[in-house]
């Protein structure tokens, strides 16, 4: 029984990560493409229409225009990792949080959170291109592409950009608050979801019978469905300073997107914008406050592909256990 239990637990994590990085990948790709695109007449904010998009995409551009720059987002985020372990390693900014936590503790972790974004910050920039740029117009790109691009990005070398490409250090502001407050509507939510599950589940107290299915799904489930309330309100909450990251990040680098109005043909990024203010105003004016939430839609296909898989995880294991009990 404890093999086994060891075992469902690694499983549905692993379905988990899986759905979250790879299954997703897709509801990924159109977001960041919806999200750049400030010529689209089609804002996709239904999970309707995106559906439509990726079919369309699919049909003309074949499977892999929907999984391109998946390789980039595992660097990313072992990048990501990697930089916060050292850091919290040599500094004595905290990784985790104690018990009795006051708010130099909470400064520290969260500045060492912020320096690690902007650390990440070219390596992210890079991948958001390989999200973004059409397979049309693409090479092959290799798998550490993005980290040579990254590198480029900050000594100034590689691939040539437009004049009106912006400095790192005008990125660096919004790339470390988009993180920052990420991470804190995420802790925050994943933390109040826990304490209301658990204590849910010690109110109801379990049958004989159904004590070892009950006690097991107890256990795994209410950290996935607090860790996916987390990262789901966190994405809403943030939706419009994303655009404009993306946005603040994707100019003067030349790429080319898919037109997400039609699914075929191709688009060039040519916006002017000065920095995050100018880039805020810009959509309200021209595109207006529904602008800020282009390509909302594949948050809704992503999150319901999630909950899918979560349920499905859960009446396989439930059928396992009650078999095997």
């Amino acid at each position: 029984s404890e093999q086994l239990n060891r075992f469902a637990g690694f499983g549905i994590g692993l379905a988990s990560l899986f759905t979250e990085n790879v299954l997703a990948h897709p509801c990924i790709v159109l977001r960041r493409q919806c999200q750049v695109n400030y010529h689209a007449r089609n804002y996709h904010l239904t999970p309707f229409t995106i559906v439509n998009i990726m079919y369309s995409i699919n049909k003309t551009q074949g499977p892999r225009a929907l999984w391109k720059g998946m390789g980039s987002t595992f660097i990313v985020q072992g990048i990501t990792l990697g930089t916060e372990g050292i850091i919290s390693e040599f500094t004595p900014l905290p990784r985790e949080l104690s018990r009795k936590w006051n708010l130099k503790q909470i400064g520290g972790h969260l500045l060492l959170k912020g320096l690690t974004h902007v650390i990440a910050m070219p390596f992210y920039s890079a991948s958001l291109i390989e999200t973004v740029q059409s397979e049309i117009i693409r090479d092959n790109p290799g798998i550490l592409d993005c980290v040579k691009e990254g590198i480029g990005r900050v000594v100034g070398m590689g691939v040539p950009h437009s004049k009106r490409l912006l400095p790192l250090m005008v990125l660096t502001f919004p790339t470390a608050l988009h993180g920052v407050l990420h991470y804190i509507i995420s802790s925050i939510v994943q933390k109040l979801v826990l304490f209301v599950l658990k204590r849910d589940n010690s109110r109801s107290l379990p049958t004989e019978s159904s004590t070892s299915v009950q006690s097991m799904l107890d256990a795994y489930f209410p950290e996935l469905l607090a860790s996916f309330a987390a990262s789901l309100c966190a994405d809403v909450m943030l939706y419009p300073l994303e655009t404009v990251l993306h946005r603040l990040h994707i100019q003067g680098t030349r790429t080319i997107i898919d037109n997400t109005d039609l699914g075929y043909e191709v688009l060039p990024i040519n916006t002017q914008y000065e920095g995050l203010r100018d880039c805020v105003n810009t959509i309200k004016r021209e595109e207006g406050m529904l602008g800020f939430y282009k390509g909302f839609g594949a948050v809704i296909v992503q999150y319901t592909l999630h909950v899918a898989v979560l349920q499905l995880t859960k009446i396989i294991y439930s059928t396992l256990l009650q078999n095997i009990s």
